[in-house]
C-alpha cells in the first residue's frame, strides 16, 4: 500500500476542508522528508496542514482524512 501526501486547507467547516494529493510514495521515509520539508517552507499565515496518509488507494485517502476522530482522553496530569 502506498503512502500518500495530502495538503489539507481548512474550509467554512470541519466537513469541508479541501483537499489535495500532492505526491504518492512506496516508502514511509521518502514521504516524511517531503512533509518536513513543506512544513519547513510554509509561511506563518498559511494556515494548510500537511499530512501522510497511509490507505489502499487515493479515494480510501481521502475517505480516511474526512473521517470525524474523536478528541483524546485528557488525564489529570495532562491538564
Amino acid at each position: 500500500m502506498p503512502y500518500f501526501v495530502y495538503r489539507i486547507q481548512p474550509g467554512p467547516t470541519k466537513l469541508l476542508n479541501s483537499l489535495e494529493k500532492l505526491d504518492q510514495f512506496d516508502s514511509f521515509k521518502e514521504a516524511r522528508t517531503l512533509v518536513r520539508s513543506l512544513r519547513a517552507e510554509q509561511a506563518t499565515d498559511d494556515t494548510s496542514q500537511y499530512k501522510v496518509i497511509f490507505a489502499d488507494s487515493e479515494l480510501h485517502a481521502e475517505e480516511l482524512l474526512q473521517e470525524k476522530r474523536e478528541a483524546p482522553i485528557l488525564r489529570e496530569w495532562e491538564k
